[in-house]
């Protein structure tokens, strides 16, 4: 099995030993003799098409045609023609009859890149070919039969795509029927080192020059290097360098000229999502830190009004300025509160809200809070939005309030 691993590794252009590219070569080389679709997953540049032709090259449709389709780069209002063919006269333009690439490639391989770009309608499409293996063309009546092998791969989260509504869950399960991940160049180790010397090899030859070489300290860098274009991102610095150096030794002083900085691939999870959708993550990040920015101006506010009423005679009161500063009446207030002091205060009051004491002391800032607000109303002959100023809150936190602690009308008439 390992002959046959590198033979076809040699076969087909792949280049590296690291255990997670062999075992997705593994797995592309035992489905390739089936007729079942596959899902294959991996980052822009990793060599996503290369396994597609592993599999279209060992398996029963090798003899047919093979067709690779970025899904990406082909506009919505034409991929259905180009994808299933039209009639003549179905759109403007359409000045004949033409055959689809799924006509084109009857008894072959269809290889469909960047899947998770592909328009919804076209989706539900491309789901009747895989299930019934038929299709009708774009301004056609009749049903048109074709078997082709569809391998499609993306480098976008398909499962986060379905929860957006971008992506068909049906057609999801029906593609992934045999999930092959490629790894990224940057967990391949010495791969890298591999892959640099090919290319130079190659490179060498096409522009007539030394194969240039690479020191040791160099080899560390491109080791340790994220690589966010994957081996497409090596070859072509690996061509600037053969194109551009007069040198033949790569050292670390040269290689940095052409590595560009990038952001680290450690930070967490939200930030790759947020580049890749960040109107969506806007939409549920700002209103949070909205609400976090209004919920500590509450906070503030209600200490201050406690502190007025007396209601709080903390020990950690001290003189500083700046919790307050921006309320007009903290002029008149001596002692001010540390705002995290006393929010520690009371997180430690709710972890032991079980002890009664603590019940009370809760039940008690309750009780100030709306003995402040009845006063607050009854010094403004019930109006709402005078009294919320006079308290230092919104006046939509004032009427959660009056519904919360349950204040009548006639609660508050002077």
């Amino acid at each position: 099995m390992k002959e046959d691993l590198q033979y076809i590794k040699q076969r087909f252009n792949i280049i590296g030993n690291a255990p997670l590219l062999n075992r997705a070569v593994e797995v592309a080389i035992q489905v390739a003799s089936t007729d079942l679709s596959v899902l294959i997953m991996g980052e822009s540049g990793t060599g996503k098409e290369s396994f597609s032709k592993i599999i279209h090259g060992l398996s029963p449709f090798r003899h047919g045609k093979f067709i690779a389709i970025n899904c990406g780069a082909i506009p919505e209002g034409t991929i259905d023609a180009e994808l299933f063919g039209h009639e003549k006269g179905s759109f403007t333009g359409a000045l004949e009859s033409r055959k689809g690439y799924f006509e084109e490639a009857n008894g072959g391989t269809i290889f469909l890149d960047e899947i998770g770009e592909m328009p919804l309608g076209t989706q539900t499409r491309l789901l009747r070919v895989l299930e019934y293996g038929e299709y009708i063309k774009v301004g056609g009546a009749s049903v048109q039969k074709t078997k082709v092998r569809v391998v499609a791969a993306t480098h976008v989260d398909l499962v986060h795509a379905i929860q957006q509504r971008k992506f068909r869950e049906d057609l999801y399960y029906r593609l992934n029927t045999v999930p092959i991940t490629i790894p990224p160049l940057r967990e391949r180790g010495a791969d890298i080192i591999q892959l640099f010397h090919k290319f130079s090899s190659d490179f060498a030859i096409k522009y007539r020059t030394k194969p240039i070489e690479i020191s040791t300290e160099a080899k560390d860098i491109l080791c340790t290097y994220p690589f966010p274009g994957n081996i497409r991102q090596l070859k072509n610095i690996v061509e600037q360098m053969a194109l551009l150096e007069e040198v033949v030794m790569v050292t670390p002083e040269v290689l940095a000229k052409y590595l560009p900085k990038v952001q680290n691939h450690t930070l967490p999870v939200l930030y790759k999502k947020w580049n890749n959708n960040e109107l969506l993550e806007k939409e549920y990040i700002y209103p949070i830190l909205f609400d976090l920015k209004r919920d500590i101006a509450e906070l503030k506010a209600l200490l201050f009004n406690l502190m007025g009423s007396g209601a709080i005679n903390h020990p950690i009161i001290k003189e500083d300025t700046r919790l307050f500063s921006t309320h007009s009446d903290a002029k008149n207030i001596a002692k001010q509160i540390h705002l995290l002091e006393i929010a520690q205060s009371f997180k430690e009051d709710r972890l032991n809200c079980t002890d009664a004491s603590h019940k009370t002391e809760n039940l008690s800032i309750e009780a100030q809070e709306q003995a402040l607000i009845r006063r607050s109303l009854q010094k403004n002959h019930g109006n709402r939005k005078n009294a919320a100023d006079d308290l230092g809150i919104s006046e939509r936190t004032l009427y959660r309030k009056i519904k919360q602690y349950e204040i009548e009308e006639f609660d508050v008439k002077p």
